[in-house]
């Protein structure tokens, strides 16, 4: 299994099979779990967690959990526990996202706060949090709690520096970088370490699996700023030019931008700072993307990423759980080969 390299061409299109196929067992109880410490005395909580728990999402990042728990030999019951807390967590951020957002879809349904309010949505999010913390300290690793935490705090800051950074074409790519390490990355980073903790594994093996969820997370989230201007709602889980339309300054629009002349940069200004961003602006701003090369820039980085996440997994003994935690790097950037 080889990873593809920039200005690679892709075999057969990469897929999450092998993973899928891996966590299977685990995932069903994993998934089992999620519905049953979604429920709740009060309806409006189930009702909304169950609207976002079955949307179709591919449960990624649980299932990195389960891999890379099994990609370390463990054979005990907190990774399944692990996995829904992450569930839950990236649940919860979903939630919160879309109320900061103002979204009205994801993956082609309506959002919660488009159907409860935004009252509702922020505070469902917050039970599925407190719901993760609880599963958490039930396994009983201080180690996994204190990994777990930490992510969480530093998703929250990085979507108070994400919105913060919102339309400000000031923004540099080293400080999008930190926002997506934060607001991304940190998730991945989590979900794959906490397999070599409660496998009982070395400081080596957590600083691989740390390093190869980090990489992914961010190579996942510079292919999805690639498929907000060129890509499909299917991909995305949302409808593309979401992030044009709300502002977010992300990668391709800070290189289209720093290539740009100033007329160009007038526009950019004016449709992000200013909110000129009908259907319009946004053809216009996805050929100005297209005219400096920022889809190509941004993949490039994202294969960058890959490589280092396919490395460090490469570093683990043969096993399929192995197999399929390369298979996910493939998958992720063959979205936009």
């Amino acid at each position: 299994m080889t990873l593809l390299k920039p200005a690679q061409k892709p075999a057969p299109a990469a897929s999450i099979d092998p993973i899928l196929r891996v966590t299977a067992p685990d995932m069903k109880r994993v998934n089992d779990l999620v519905l049953s410490m979604a429920g709740s005395n009060v309806e409006l909580i189930p009702e909304i967690a169950e609207h976002l728990i079955s949307s179709g999402g591919k449960r990624l990042r649980p299932m990195l959990t389960i891999a890379s728990a099994l990609a370390h030999d463990y054979s005990g019951e907190g990774h399944v526990k692990l996995a829904a807390s992450v569930e839950f967590m990236h649940t919860a951020t979903l939630l919160h996202d879309d109320v900061v957002d103002e979204s009205d879809l994801r993956r082609g349904k309506r959002t919660a706060r488009t159907i409860w309010g935004n009252q509702a949505s922020v505070l469902v999010g917050d039970f599925l949090l407190g719901q993760a913390f609880k599963m958490m300290v039930e396994v009983g690793s201080m180690d996994a709690l204190a990994i777990l935490s930490n992510a969480s705090a530093v998703i929250a800051e990085g979507e108070v520096w994400q919105l913060s950074a919102a339309k400000h074409l000031t923004t540099s790519e080293a400080d999008y970088m930190a926002v997506i390490d934060a607001k991304t990355a940190a998730l991945f980073a989590a979900a794959a370490e906490v397999g070599p903790v409660i496998a009982n594994k070395g400081a080596a093996e957590r600083e691989a699996m740390r390093d190869y969820g980090r990489s992914l997370g961010l190579a996942f989230q510079l292919v999805d700023d690639v498929l907000d201007y060129g890509g499909s709602a299917a991909d995305l889980g949302k409808n593309t030019g979401d992030d044009f339309r709300e502002g977010k300054i992300t990668l391709p629009v800070i290189l289209a931008y720093a290539r740009g002349d100033e007329a160009e940069r007038a526009f950019w200004r004016e449709a992000m700072e200013n909110g000129r961003n009908d259907d319009e602006a946004l053809a216009r701003a996805t050929a100005l993307i297209h005219r400096h090369g920022a889809l190509e820039g941004t993949v490039e980085r994202a294969r960058g990423f890959g490589a280092k996440a396919f490395d460090a997994a490469a570093s683990l003994p043969p096993s399929a759980a192995r197999d399929a935690l390369l298979s996910v790097v493939e998958f992720c950037i063959d979205r936009v080969s």
